[in-house]
């Protein structure tokens, strides 16, 4: 049972990982749980210290992720409309039938909110989709730190502790 709940936990953090970069996934989340399932294991005494600054970590980063690209978007000029427009367009970028929609549709959705609301202002409107895109790629960056450092855990105490599996 051991060796099963290694094998799952293994594949939850690097499915996470992947998951920091593609939407569809929960990177963070499904990370965190992999770590969870290492301690699960018997060889692997719980600490519940690591379990919970790790949780409060990807609890605040899930978070973050939703309001790094809406604030990006409103560092760069934009109006209520193009945060708005941000997370819509992060919606349906996922579920586009388009490669890579969900890098395009953050931009997209900022960009046409924006000229909703002012279609007279190209260049501001513009600018706030920039911010939206900036704003995505540093949530992704900050995502793939955390799930890259989930792993280095999960990698580390199943080694200390791989004489027990």
């Amino acid at each position: 049972m051991d060796i099963a709940l290694l094998l799952l936990g293994f594949c939850c953090v690097v499915i996470g990982a992947l998951g920091s970069f593609l939407p569809v996934l929960p990177g963070p989340g499904l990370s965190w749980v992999g770590v969870l399932l290492l301690y699960c294991t018997k060889p692997v005494a719980a600490n519940y210290w690591v379990l919970g600054i790790t949780l409060a970590v990807t609890v605040a980063l899930i978070v973050l992720d939703y309001v790094i690209p809406a604030q990006g978007t409103k560092r760069f000029g934009g109006s209520s409309y193009g945060i708005w427009g941000t997370n819509i367009g992060l919606i349906v970028g996922i579920f586009a039938p388009i490669p890579l929609g969900f890098l395009i549709g953050p931009f997209v959705g900022a960009f046409v909110s924006e000229m909703i609301y002012n279609s007279t202002d190209h260049k501001r409107a513009l600018k706030a989709a920039t911010g939206s895109f900036i704003g995505f790629l540093v949530s992704s960056f900050a995502k793939f730190v955390l799930c890259m450092a989930l792993l280095g855990l999960f990698v580390v105490v199943a080694w200390r502790h791989r004489s027990g599996f």
